[in-house]
């Protein structure tokens, strides 16, 4: 903890960054066997535990831009785990379910919880609190800075 590299990143925003990242690593990592990466693995969770969904919607949820929904999208499709169909009142709108073979490899990828136990265990929960209360109205702030612009 205490090398060098440290004091190169002494904001909150560089270290929410190297946690992010060194957390997504691992994640990656260990989909990695699975042919998944993370972002495909956040489609898979959210449609098998919300059921399905429309791709705008997913991409709103998920937070990812347009292009990069339809990419990961068309990856999974194309994979055979999530099928793509048509609203029946809105033919431009997509509908996405989980596959049978989509469900069949939700149910066999490991449980990831272990990356957070690794990251956050030991923690004190007031301090988990106090972080999580923290980066979420700097991200309130940001967005809404964001907007104005």
């Amino acid at each position: 903890m205490g090398d060098d590299r440290d004091a190169e990143h002494p904001t909150v925003g560089a270290w929410t960054k190297r946690c992010y990242l060194a957390g997504r690593a691992l994640m990656d990592a260990t989909l990695r066997p699975y042919d998944l990466g993370s972002t495909q693995w956040y489609v898979l969770w959210h449609l098998a535990n919300a059921g399905p969904a429309m791709q705008r919607d997913l991409g709103r949820a998920l937070e990812l831009e347009r292009a990069t929904s339809s990419g990961i999208i068309a990856t999974l499709v194309r994979k055979g785990l999530v099928q793509q169909t048509s609203d029946g009142k809105d033919q431009r709108q997509r509908l996405l379910t989980l596959t049978s073979s989509g469900e069949a490899l939700w149910r066999e990828l490991p449980d990831l919880s272990f990356i957070h136990r690794a990251a956050f265990d030991g923690i004190d929960e007031a301090d988990l609190a106090t972080t999580i209360r923290v980066l979420r109205l700097a991200s309130e702030r940001l967005r809404a800075l964001s907007e104005k612009e």
